[in-house]
């Protein structure tokens, strides 16, 4: 398997996930490639592609913290919770014009640091075996449990007001798992008025910027990032000898070495540079949990 590399797109509005990684195949010519998280359609920025065996490293990948970049409208709420849905309540002028600038410090300020929260009912969360958005679509009642997320940074960049709404530009830092559309929603709900998401963008997936990203319509074997580069940034690099790569790639511990690891897991780079694999700690020693391929080295 070839060792392929971590690819970051734009992923521009009006398309799906899917759909970035299928253009992605048919221009890179293969069918190994995933990605460490979604963007809905209505949603543009990074989007993480893994290819060939680089794949393995997704997994390391889709628990990173993100930023965002958001617009919430208040004074509406939708179905879905962003601007896709359809509109099911408006708050009255009155309402809207009542909420003040303090409203809002106090609003965003319950929903920043570690909270519960319920995600949006059209999202992808499996409930007894099916997505939840399917349940919906259907009719079906749906009833998600709440998740703990970590809200680290919840800023307001701008603020605009007319008669019936209040758009509100924000950028947020969060854990994995967190909705965007779900803190409109009950920043809305907190406030009186309703709330939904109208646009969205990823800035960040851990160590990796929109900024170096690359557009659906420039996707080539060029713009990969290699696997020990990128596993590297993620998770911080662990130098291991030719003797102790040869044995976690066969699976042996390396006895006591756990005070060498720069963090719970870390990628273990070989003196040529190359990704032997991801590794933990085990007690006192370091046990590879995910291996390169021995053919995709070089």
């Amino acid at each position: 398997m070839p060792a392929g590399g971590i690819l970051l797109v734009d992923k521009p509005a009006g398309i799906t996930s899917h759909d970035v990684v299928s253009r992605a195949r048919r221009a890179l010519v293969t069918r190994k490639i995933g990605h460490a998280g979604t963007l809905d359609p209505m949603a543009t920025g990074l989007l993480v592609l893994g290819v060939d065996a680089a794949t393995r490293l997704l997994t390391f990948l889709v628990g990173a913290d993100k930023t965002y970049r958001a617009t919430i409208r208040l004074g509406e709420s939708t179905d879905s919770d962003d601007a896709d849905g359809v509109v099911t309540s408006r708050a009255d002028a009155d309402a809207v014009a009542a909420v003040d600038e303090a409203d809002l410090r106090r609003g965003i300020a319950a929903l920043t640091g570690a909270i519960a929260q319920i995600p949006s009912t059209v999202s992808a969360i499996k409930v007894q075996g099916r997505r939840a958005y399917d349940l919906a679509r259907a009719g079906e009642a749906v009833e998600l449990k709440p998740r703990e997320v970590v809200v680290s940074r919840f800023d307001t960049l701008a603020i605009r007001r007319d008669t019936r709404s209040i758009d509100l530009d924000v950028i947020v830092d969060c854990s994995s798992g967190t909705y965007i559309r779900a803190l409109a929603r009950d920043l809305g709900g907190a406030l009186g008025v309703g709330g939904h998401l109208t646009a969205l963008r990823r800035d960040r997936v851990g160590p990796f910027s929109v900024a170096d990203a690359t557009g659906v319509d420039d996707l080539s074997r060029e713009r990969l990032r290699a696997p020990a580069l990128v596993a590297r940034a993620a998770l911080g690099a662990f130098a291991v000898t030719e003797e102790e790569a040869r044995d976690l790639r066969h699976g042996k511990r390396l006895a006591g070495a756990a005070v060498r690891l720069p963090g719970a897991r870390s990628a273990a780079i070989d003196p040529s540079g190359e990704l032997v694999g991801v590794v933990e700690a085990r007690g006192a020693d370091v046990k590879s949990i995910m291996n390169m391929p021995e053919e995709a080295r070089g």
